[in-house]
């Protein structure tokens, strides 16, 4: 076996290995966590279509189901998410001369409380914002819910994030 052959076998023998060590998903529940429960999220923000807290709601409740060994559970739950829509807006945030705007910003705020009955040591409320634009030549009603699925995609994210893994 040449040298080159023997880097290249202990490069690919160390990327195999390597592979089981780390997790991008980075989860990390504790082993008595074991049910989750998450109630429709109120609507506080004027303006708000008004399924957007059932909407929200299910897409967090899909997002844990999804990527975590948690069962959900009304009753006694281990881990509960609460919490509201506390805003939701439409901004102009592209200027331009004579008075008029390119681009409109749609931006949603969410505000979680995380309450672990497990370990109340880690417990937290926080307010997750994210947005999605769209041009002043579309009609918000006609792009809205397209914008509010990649908005939900994000809040979603940062809320599971920021419960299960150490980020």
């Amino acid at each position: 076996m040449t040298r080159m052959n023997k880097h290249l076998l202990f490069l690919f023998l160390f990327a195999i290995a390597a592979s089981g060590c780390y997790s991008f998903k980075g989860i990390s529940i504790p082993p008595d966590v074991t049910t989750f429960y998450v109630p429709v999220f109120e609507i506080r923000a004027l303006n708000a279509p008004p399924s957007i807290g059932q909407q929200f709601s299910e897409r967090l409740k899909d997002k844990i189901r999804n990527e975590s060994r948690l069962v959900w559970n009304e009753e006694e739950p281990d881990v509960e998410f609460t919490g509201n829509i506390a805003d939701f807006k439409v901004n102009p945030v592209a200027p331009q001369p004579g008075e008029t705007v390119a681009i409109n910003r749609l931006e949603i705020v969410v505000t979680v409380n995380f309450i672990n009955h497990k370990d109340e040591k880690k417990n937290w409320k926080n307010n997750f914002t994210y947005f999605s634009d769209f041009g002043t030549d579309q009609n918000l009603l006609d792009v809205q819910e397209g914008l509010i699925l990649v908005i939900y995609e994000q809040l979603v994210e940062d809320i599971f994030n920021k419960a299960f893994t150490d980020w």
